[in-house]
């Protein structure tokens, strides 16, 4: 950056992006100076050099911020697992279904690992249709992202959710204030007088 160019000349790119041209490094740092900026070199392995006119200090506290929430993002996101056999009644189903749909509308991944017992590793289209019916099920909160593979003696899919983590937890936390205010009403509503005499209109 700036007097730690060490070569004689660069590729100037103007702060708004346009192309300035080849330039000797005293003359863009002359115009670096004018303009109030920096010069920055942003690709140093080019020949020559490439060095953009720009708010460093502006340019890294951008970049920070685009980095935390990019971490926010994936920090959020967990896989989750669910188990089940290839002979799993119906009542169970519809339990690991809810469950699910649950961690999917949460906005977390699903691996869903279905176990071969015995013989039952000879029918692998079994396990490939229980969970292609898994997924047209909960079809509403997520999408495959890995379709069925065989692992072992276990099946193995996994589930992404449609909302990210993030839009997940801030629609959740909506739900939650909504359903506080509409509480904290009807409890208002309960405490007032039925005949309305206290009010002055």
């Amino acid at each position: 950056m700036n007097g730690q160019i060490r070569v004689p000349k660069v590729l100037l790119v103007g702060p708004a992006g346009e192309q300035v041209g080849e330039v000797r490094v005293e003359d863009a740092l002359r115009l670096a100076q004018e303009a109030d900026l920096d010069l920055v070199e942003v690709a140093p392995g080019a020949n020559p050099p490439v060095a953009r006119l720009m708010d460093y200090g502006k340019y890294k506290y951008e970049a920070n911020l685009k980095a935390r929430e990019a971490r926010k993002n994936q920090a959020n996101t967990v896989q989750k697992e669910i188990r089940m056999g290839l002979k799993i009644d119906k009542h169970d189903y519809e339990t690991k279904r809810r469950n699910v749909e649950k961690f999917l509308s949460g906005g977390d991944k699903v691996k869903v690992q279905l176990r071969f017992r015995g013989r039952e590793q000879s029918r692998p289209e079994m396990g490939v249709r229980l969970l292609e019916r898994l997924a047209e099920d909960v079809s509403e909160y997520g999408f495959v992202e890995s379709r069925p593979r065989q692992d072992g003696r276990n099946m193995v899919m996994v589930f992404g959710p449609h909302k990210k983590k993030a839009q997940a937890m801030a629609e959740a936390r909506k739900r939650r204030s909504d359903a506080e205010k509409a509480a904290a009403k009807a409890k208002d509503e309960k405490s007032q007088p039925a005949n309305g005499s206290d009010d002055a209109s």
